[in-house]
């Protein structure tokens, strides 16, 4: 069952905001999001977060710049997805700008697990670093950073994951969710925290001179950049609220403006879309995918590479490759998805029967799943049963690696480290967020991972989280249904924790027809006005009258834009 309910719009706000200049239909919009001042839409650089607000950005800044001055070796580890792969790109190209000498190393998620590990630390040690800097990760590294410790290696920890119960003993840690870190930002991508830690640097070089008409070294523009921290703040699903909604702003403006690198210019070519165009959509269903399929089945650094050539023939090249890798890794997804349904299927539970199941959540194995794209698995059976599911493979040496995905009403961190107080010595590793997380257990320890993970969400996740809920912004005026207002919205910023508009109207069908056995294509009438429609993988046949949830998005066919409603949901009148 879904539920279907309206933004509460409070009419006072959605007048200011009129009042203030803004489009009537983005006024209400946003009053329905809690905007209440135009000001509070304040994209511009100068309404950022300052580098001081975030706890050590300082200190990071002064150990960093000591080694540019030594010419010390620097390492920077990353994380296998695009938030890691984004953050080294980042974090490569303004440190050589700076004058540093620096190089990245980022692990293989099937042999060296997640962050800075003790066996990392070991694969690090071939390239002589004096400072290790991770990206994306690291905040749990205790045993990897006492590995560094060991060798003489200092380290410099920036992460934005939550901490756990004991920190890693670091030179330096930068995490906006630190215990005494009061940056009002806590929804920092790891890609965010690198470019606030390489704004502190600059900072820092300026009050010694660095950059002085005497030293002959040019000062870079760390906006430059903001593409790849806009591409991995998105890609990361991390909340969009007021400061990461101005980094993801400011590198989409230079995305169409062509100020872009030439990575990710080379991979909207690869996904078939132009760059001045570009949406937060794009960035995360088009361009963050074809990233992180290197992470997934290969290895990351071939992403990495991408976002830090600036030779534009190497990025095309790089960026085929990418998108090769993701068709590939889009046919595994799509064969284990099918396995997943056949499980449940074969457990006696259709997915229609789960939406009234009283069963809290799920976990998926399979003997012949990769490890790369159970994430992806679990982030698809839950869009469909709307319930936290994980889903294992084989990780070799008796154990299995889960990745799973939430739910809003259910922190999935938390719910694991109830479950490992309950449980000592089940769960040999985990860490996450609250939407999603990584866990590791053995393989003779599964049967139990999935009673006991069933049981701990069934007592936090409430009767009324286990309804999937749409919220939609109202009806939208038949005026409105144009290619111009989907040419609006699409320039706006929306994503997690500030999602993009839904409209609930009703409306008669004048056809309709199915694509490849599960796509319904229709056309639809709203008064006079006839609308084309669409819904992927859709699952109730309409009848002559339906009362559809959609988005307002933009068609292309031919070199033709024309105005398409995107339905999420619909139900027949008869049937309401």
């Amino acid at each position: 069952m879904i539920r279907v309910c309206r933004r509460h719009v409070a009419p006072q706000a959605q007048w200011r905001l009129e009042q203030q200049g803004l489009h009537p239909l983005l006024a209400r919009i946003y009053a329905g999001r809690g905007i209440v001042e135009r000001r509070e839409l304040d994209y511009s650089l100068h309404a950022l977060l300052p580098p001081s607000r975030l706890r050590n950005a300082d200190t990071a800044a002064t150990l960093l710049a000591d080694a540019i001055a030594r010419q010390a070796r620097i390492l920077i580890v990353a994380d296998y997805d695009c938030d890691g792969a984004t953050a080294c790109a980042v974090g490569i190209r303004a440190l050589r700008a700076f004058g540093a000498r620096v190089d990245y190393l980022v692990p293989n998620r099937f042999t060296c697990g997640y962050g800075l590990s003790p066996d990392v630390v070991e694969l690090a040690v071939a390239r002589q670093p004096e400072l290790i800097v991770t990206v994306d990760n690291g905040i749990g590294s205790v045993e990897g950073v006492a590995r560094a410790k060991h060798y003489g290696i200092a380290t410099l920890i920036t992460d934005h994951h939550l901490p756990g119960e004991q920190l890693p003993d670091a030179d330096c840690l930068v995490d906006p969710n630190l215990p005494d870190c009061d940056f009002p930002s806590k929804s920092l991508a790891g890609v965010g925290v690198m470019f606030y830690v390489m704004l502190a640097l600059r900072a820092e070089l300026r009050a010694r001179q660095w950059f002085s008409p005497a030293s002959g070294r040019q000062e870079p523009r760390l906006a430059d950049w903001l593409d790849l921290v806009a591409l991995g703040t998105v890609a990361d699903v991390v909340p969009l609220d007021l400061n990461n909604r101005i980094l993801v702003s400011q590198g989409l403006q230079r995305i169409r403006q062509g100020r872009l690198t030439p990575g990710i210019r080379a991979l909207f070519h690869a996904a078939g879309r132009l760059p001045t165009q570009a949406s937060s959509v794009d960035l995360g269903f088009l361009i963050g995918p074809r990233i992180n399929a290197a992470g997934r089945l290969a290895d990351m650094s071939l992403g990495i590479e991408c976002l830090i050539t600036d030779d534009h023939g190497r990025a095309m090249n790089i960026a085929q490759q990418l998108d090769m890798l993701n068709r590939e890794r889009r046919q595994i997804e799509a064969e284990m998805q099918q396995q997943a349904i056949d499980q449940l299927a074969r457990s006696g539970r259709a997915f229609d029967e789960w939406t009234d199941d009283p069963a809290a959540a799920l976990a998926l194995f399979d003997e012949e799943w990769h490890q790369g794209v159970v994430g992806l698995v679990a982030s698809r059976i839950k869009e469909r049963i709307h319930r936290p599911v994980f889903a294992f493979a084989r990780a070799g040496n008796g154990e299995v690696k889960g990745s799973g995905r939430s739910i809003p009403g259910l922190h999935l961190r938390d719910a694991l480290v109830l479950l490992a107080k309950r449980a000592p010595g089940l769960l040999l590793r985990f860490g996450g967020h609250a939407m999603a997380a990584g866990v590791s257990v053995r393989e003779t320890d599964l049967p139990l991972f999935r009673e006991l993970f069933a049981q701990t969400v069934d007592q936090l996740l409430s009767p009324a989280d286990r309804t999937r809920t749409l919220e939609t912004d109202g009806d939208l005026p038949t005026a409105y249904c144009s290619l111009s207002t989907a040419h609006l919205l699409d320039g706006e910023v929306w994503g997690q924790g500030f999602a993009g508009p839904l409209f609930d109207d009703e409306f008669i069908v004048d056809s309709q027809r199915i694509l490849k056995d599960k796509h319904l294509k229709l056309r639809l009438r709203k008064g006079h006005q006839p609308l084309d429609a669409i819904q992927f993988n859709f699952q109730e046949t309409p009848g002559p009258t339906i009362r559809a949830v959609y988005r307002l998005a933009i068609n292309e066919f031919n070199g033709v834009q024309s105005p398409q409603l995107m339905i999420e949901h619909l139900r027949n009148v008869d049937a309401c």
